[in-house]
């Protein structure tokens, strides 16, 4: 921004948005790492329905085999599932590439740092699309402990997206 006699004259910068999808892919990897690390904290599920979580489920309604669905590498002697981590982390990049490009157009949905937005997708996919495709219980059979986790964990993962995305920015901007 510039001055020109009193009035502020708005620089137009041009938006790309190849930067802004590849921003929002390294932020929405970030950000997945701390919703991974929040659920350590907070676990979503009880350990019965976590046996088959929901990237799980989701595979194997797609046609994806048991065996692969519940593949697992071993880290310091944990079972760790792969398959799982796929969709955790692709689901996490594309919110974060679709924030970071739909925030230049609609910077209403960037209110609150990310958290309103956040707990949409919340709504949207743990308390309406999920149950209706049955791959986790209608929201009233969910214990409130699951809500409670994953309400409060998609609001701090998007809030992570934004912080790493403005960043990002920022430090591109100066270049």
């Amino acid at each position: 921004m510039r001055y020109q006699g009193k009035e502020k004259v708005m620089k137009k910068e041009r938006f790309n948005v190849k930067d802004a999808l590849v921003i929002g892919g390294v932020a929405g990897i970030v950000s997945g790492f701390v919703k991974l690390g929040w659920e350590v904290l907070l676990p979503p599920r009880t350990p019965e329905r976590e046996l088959t979580n929901p990237p799980q489920k989701f595979m194997q309604q797609l046609g994806i085999p048991h065996k692969v669905t519940h593949a697992t590498y071993t880290y310091s002697g944990h079972e760790m599932p792969w398959a799982s981590f796929i969709i955790h982390f692709g689901f996490s990049a594309t919110f974060g590439m679709f924030y970071s490009v739909a925030g230049h157009y609609l910077p209403i949905i960037k209110t609150g740092h990310g958290t309103l937005f956040g707990a949409g997708v919340w709504a949207v996919t743990h308390v309406a699309l999920m149950p209706k495709m049955g791959t986790v219980p209608a929201a009233k059979e969910q214990p409130l402990e699951e809500h409670v986790s994953e309400a409060l964990g998609h609001m701090a993962w998007m809030w992570v997206n934004h912080v790493v995305i403005e960043e990002l920015k920022n430090e591109e901007s100066q270049k």
